[in-house]
């Protein structure tokens, strides 16, 4: 299930180690997540539902859903997924009784450590990253938490190069912009805490962090959220079962780690990111059987979809998924022709086999923290459902508290990137005062998100903020 060779990618050479599921030995890499390792040996069964204690496999390959939660060297509820492997590791499948409250791998008995700093920012993406730099150079010495063992996001796993000017990076690869942006967050000793997880937020900007095994109360001027998104499934029977993923897993796996998902994918939505996914799994040596979807159009850049046609993978539009079967693994797909009204066709049915089934059908932000911190949020579908409301500058209805990226809306890395550095100045305007330099500055930064946004593409995004901006007036947000 490793990939041996690849066009773009050299994953190097790794130190070998050796874990533990249910005492029998899996060989692992160092530097790889436990669920990526059970992928490489060809286990994709990691948990099992509750209630009819049904298969369950990596989906998001993030840590925003249950479905990898394992017990690791005792400790349940663990999600192997941002977990690295350590040599001799221990791994069981969990019983109903591990799954409990009670039961997880939130430190007990721990005294409560303080931090204090100016400014944290939660989340190490493009907006996160971006954000810390910004801040960073206006003086701010910004704290900077993130529940992964790696930083970068999304951008780490993007092997295809950016549109748009120089300042978006045009003609770069999304791993090397991840890489530009941890070199310049180094450069400039921005404190970072990896493997750290935010489990709750208090008036006064006061956060509760898991972090070295510890909670740690970190007590902050400002808070800036770049929380991102979460995969959205698809209502279909087998959507549960193992080798059904969220997309990003599937670039996770690949790009990230160097592991096929599967031999044989269909992929489901024909947006940019179902199309470019598809597109690089085919450079990964896997074969994909056709690009799914229910719109009559295709969503993605011509040139990616162009790609796709040339080397023979079809686009069905107007067709859905209609079901999924296996056992502890996908087998098959059944796809149906739809009408205009969303309906199946009857006599449509078309039959693949195959073990992977791709989702790109679409994000929802993460808009938990800021949720409990009580920012004002509203529901606008252009921008990916539940979105803070926020003023021009990032600046939520909790004052003291940004957003930047998918939790304020999704789009693209690029947007996701101004968006940050907007953030990250505005937050440092708030705790440094007033400064011409930091407004000049911002505008710029204004002026290139709008020029990214702008065009046919940026249709729906445009249509969504204004929606956002009505209802942010109308909440008193400026």
């Amino acid at each position: 299930m490793r990939i041996t060779a690849h066009p773009i990618l050299d994953f190097g050479q790794k130190k070998p180690l050796t874990i533990y599921l249910e005492d029998r030995p899996i060989p692992a890499l160092e530097g790889e997540p436990i669920a990526a390792s059970l992928h490489a040996a060809g286990l994709t069964t990691l948990s099992h539902s509750l209630r009819f204690n049904r298969p369950r496999g990596l989906f998001c390959a993030i840590g925003k859903c249950a479905s990898c939660m394992m017990e690791v060297d005792g400790v349940p509820n663990v999600r192997t997924c941002i977990v690295p492997v350590q040599d001799g590791m221990r791994l069981r499948y969990q019983s109903d009784s591990a799954i409990s409250p009670g039961n997880s791998a939130c430190p007990k008995n721990h005294a409560i450590k303080q931090k204090k700093t100016k400014l944290a920012i939660i989340g190490a993406g493009p907006a996160g990253l971006s954000a810390a730099i910004y801040a960073a150079r206006q003086g701010i010495e910004p704290l900077l938490i993130e529940e992964h063992f790696l930083l970068g996001g999304q951008l780490s796993k993007q092997t295809h190069k950016f549109f748009g000017s120089t300042s978006h990076y045009a003609g770069v690869r999304g791993i090397r912009i991840a890489q530009e942006l941890i070199k310049s967050c180094n450069e400039l000793g921005i404190e970072t805490w990896t493997s750290s997880s935010v489990i709750g937020i208090y008036p006064g900007h006061r956060l509760m962090v898991i972090h070295n095994g510890e909670i740690v109360d970190v007590s902050a001027d400002t808070v800036l959220l770049a929380t991102g998104a979460s995969e959205k499934n698809a209502t279909f029977p087998g959507n549960d079962i193992p080798g059904v993923y969220g997309a990003g897993a599937i670039q996770t796996l690949m790009n990230l780690y160097g592991i096929k998902p599967g031999k044989r994918v269909l992929m489901i939505g024909a947006g940019n990111i179902g199309v470019i996914v598809a597109y690089q799994l085919l450079q990964a040596g896997v074969d994909v059987a056709a690009v799914v979807e229910a719109a009559p159009d295709v969503g993605a850049y011509r040139v990616h979809s162009a790609k796709l046609r040339r080397l023979g993978v079809p686009i069905l539009t107007q067709h859905t998924v209609s079901r999924v079967w296996g056992g502890s693994r996908v087998e098959g797909v059944e796809i149906m022709a739809v009408d205009n009204r969303w309906q199946p066709i009857p006599g449509s049915a078309k039959r693949f086999d195959l073990d992977t089934v791709g989702l790109a059908v679409g994000l929802s932000p993460s808009i938990e923290i800021a949720s409990q911190a009580g920012a004002l949020q509203s529901y606008i579908p252009e921008l990916g459902g539940y979105i803070n409301l926020r003023t021009s500058n990032m600046e939520t209805s909790v004052p003291g508290l940004f957003v930047a990226g998918d939790n304020a809306g999704i789009e693209e890395a690029s947007a996701a990137m101004m968006e940050g550095r907007i953030a990250g100045l505005s937050a440092a305007e708030r705790i440094l005062g007033p400064k011409p330099a930091i407004s000049s500055l911002r505008a710029e930064v204004h002026e290139e998100l709008r020029e990214l946004r702008d065009g046919h593409f940026g249709k729906r995004i445009r249509q969504g903020n204004a929606k956002l901006t009505e209802e942010a007036v109308k909440n008193g947000l400026h």
